[in-house]
C-alpha cells in the first residue's frame, strides 16, 4: 500500500473499512527515511511544555512531510493541549500550519477550542534552534487518598451518579437519569450537582472532601469545555467555570477536587491494580481517554482524542463537530458501530438515537449476527492498528476498553480481534500491552469511588 508516496504494510484490514490508513503505521514507514530533523514543542497553562524531536524527508516528498507535521501537532494538541506551538526547522511548513490553524482556516474549530480552554488564542510559531524553548513537565499524583466521609460525583452525559464513600468502602450510590446536554440554564446543571451532593452527605455523619470525575476539559476546578454544558449560553460561561466550586460549598468548607472522568478511569484501574501506565478507552458517545503513568500520576495532558487524528485516508468520514476527517471520535464510540452499519448489510432505522442505533447492533451481535460480528471486527483492527500511534505518545502497559461499545459479544470480540491482531502484526506492541475490560475488583472500585478519593483532606 502507498500513501503520498510512502509505502506501508496492514494485514488485517479493517473488513468493512479497508481504505483506513492507520496513521501510527504509516509514521512509522515515513520516518524510516526521514533524515532533516525538526522539533516541535507544545507550551500550556503555568509555563508547561512538551517537547518532541523528529525529522521529515524534504525534496520530492513535501506532500507527505506537510500531512506529517501538521496531523503531528493535531495530535500533540488533543493529547497534550497547548495554546502556543513551536516549529524548529521547518520554517515553511510553519507558515503553512500557522494559516490553517487561524480563525479563517481549516481547522478553525481547534483554534477557537484552545481560546476556549486557555483564554489566549492560539499560536503557531517558526524559530530556530537558539529561541527552541526547553521541556518543562510536571506529572501530579491524584487520588488515592481514602480516608475520611467523601462524596465522589460522576457527571455523565446521560446519568449522574454519587456515592458515599467512608474510609474507602462505598456505603451508599446511586444513579439518576439527567438531562445536561440539551439544557440551557446552568442553574438546571448547578441545582442536579447540589442535590447530588447533598443526598450522599445525608448518609454519612459529615463531609470531610468531595471528589469530581466529569467529561471535559479543565483548568484547576473549571469546566473551560464540556460536553455537558454544550448548550449554555458563551455569556454564561463564568457561572459553568465556577459551578462545581459553588456546588461544593453548599456543602460546607471542604476540599474539593475535579478531574477528568478519563483520568478518574485510568485511576480507578491502578487504584484496583496497583500497576500504572494505565491507558483507559471509553467507546461511548464519543472517545474518552484518561491515563496514568508508571507512579499512578496524570500527566497534565487534556487526553481529547476523540479530536485527535487516526485514519489519514482521503474517504474518511468527517467529525461533524469539528469539521476534520479521521479522528478518534468516528472508531472508537458508537458512531464507529453506526457508520459501519451500511457496510455490514444492517439498516439502522434514521429515527432512532445513535444510542438505540448502538443497542440493535448490540442485539444482533449477541444473536450471532455476521455482519454486526464484522462491525467489532473492524473496530478490533481500529484499535490494534491505532496503538502504533498511541504508544508513540504514551508510555502504556494496559489498555483499559470502557463504555457501551465495549459490552456484550460485541465487547468481547473487538478484544480478542485487537488482541491478535497485534500478535501477528505488532508483536513487540503484543508483549508491551494488556488490552482488556475491566475485571470485576475494578468495577468495585467504581467511577465515583475513584472519584471521591482525588481530594486530600485538611
Amino acid at each position: 500500500m502507498n500513501y503520498l508516496g510512502i509505502d506501508y504494510d496492514i494485514k488485517n484490514v479493517p473488513v468493512l473499512d479497508e481504505g483506513f490508513i492507520p496513521f501510527g503505521v504509516w509514521m512509522r514507514e515515513y520516518l524510516k527515511g526521514a533524515e532533516h530533523p525538526i522539533a516541535i514543542a507544545v507550551e500550556r497553562e503555568d509555563g508547561l511544555i512538551s517537547v518532541r524531536r523528529s525529522f521529515i524527508r524534504g525534496g520530492e516528498f513535501a506532500e507527505a512531510d506537510l500531512r506529517y507535521v501538521e496531523r503531528l501537532m493535531k495530535f500533540e494538541l488533543w493529547s497534550i493541549g497547548g495554546f502556543r506551538v513551536y516549529l524548529c526547522g521547518c520554517d515553511d511548513i510553519a507558515a503553512k500550519l500557522a494559516a490553517t490553524y487561524s480563525p479563517d482556516g481549516a481547522r478553525h474549530f481547534d483554534y477557537g477550542f484552545v481560546g476556549d480552554v486557555y483564554e489566549k488564542p492560539l499560536e503557531v510559531i517558526a524559530v530556530d534552534e537558539a529561541d527552541f524553548p526547553a521541556a518543562n513537565e510536571a506529572a501530579k499524583k491524584i487520588g488515592g487518598h481514602m480516608e475520611g466521609c467523601r462524596i465522589g460525583f460522576d457527571a455523565g452525559g446521560s446519568d449522574r451518579k454519587v456515592s458515599a464513600v467512608i474510609d474507602g468502602e462505598a456505603v451508599y450510590s446511586e444513579e439518576v437519569v439527567w438531562f445536561p446536554k440539551i439544557t440551557e440554564d446552568p442553574e438546571y446543571h448547578f441545582n442536579e450537582i447540589v442535590t447530588a451532593f447533598k443526598t450522599a452527605a445525608s448518609k454519612m455523619p459529615r463531609v470531610d472532601a468531595i471528589g469530581v470525575s466529569s467529561a471535559g476539559t479543565f483548568v484547576g476546578n473549571s469546566p473551560m469545555v464540556a460536553s455537558l454544558f454544550i448548550k449554555v449560553p458563551r455569556e454564561r460561561r463564568e457561572e459553568v467555570k465556577s459551578i462545581y466550586d459553588r456546588a461544593g460549598a453548599e456543602i460546607g468548607d471542604v476540599p474539593l477536587v475535579v478531574a477528568n472522568d478519563g483520568d478518574v478511569t485510568a485511576l480507578a484501574g491502578f487504584m484496583s491494580t496497583g500497576e500504572g501506565d494505565i491507558l483507559g478507552i471509553a467507546m461511548g458517545t464519543s472517545e474518552a481517554v484518561g491515563y496514568v503513568n508508571a507512579e499512578g500520576n496524570v500527566l497534565g495532558w487534556i487526553n481529547e482524542l476523540a479530536f485527535a487524528p487516526v485514519d489519514l485516508s482521503p474517504d474518511a468520514m468527517q467529525d461533524e463537530w469539528s469539521g476534520d476527517f479521521g479522528v478518534g471520535c468516528k472508531y472508537f464510540s458508537q458512531d464507529a458501530v453506526i457508520k459501519l452499519a451500511p457496510a455490514a448489510g444492517i439498516e439502522l432505522d434514521p429515527e432512532l438515537s445513535p444510542a438505540e442505533k448502538l443497542k440493535v447492533v448490540q442485539g444482533l451481535a449477541n444473536e450471532g449476527h455476521e455482519g454486526a460480528l464484522d462491525i467489532y471486527r473492524s473496530i478490533g483492527s481500529y484499535l490494534a492498528h491505532t496503538l502504533v500511534l498511541y504508544s508513540a505518545f504514551y508510555e502504556i502497559k494496559t489498555l483499559l476498553v470502557l463504555g457501551r461499545v465495549a459490552s456484550g459479544k460485541g465487547g468481547d470480540l473487538l478484544i480478542s480481534e485487537c488482541n491478535r491482531i497485534l500478535a501477528e502484526e505488532h508483536p513487540e506492541l503484543s508483549a508491551q500491552i494488556t488490552v482488556t475490560l475491566p475485571d470485576e475488583k475494578m468495577r468495585r472500585v467504581g467511577q465515583s469511588v475513584a472519584a471521591a478519593s482525588l481530594p486530600e483532606t485538611k
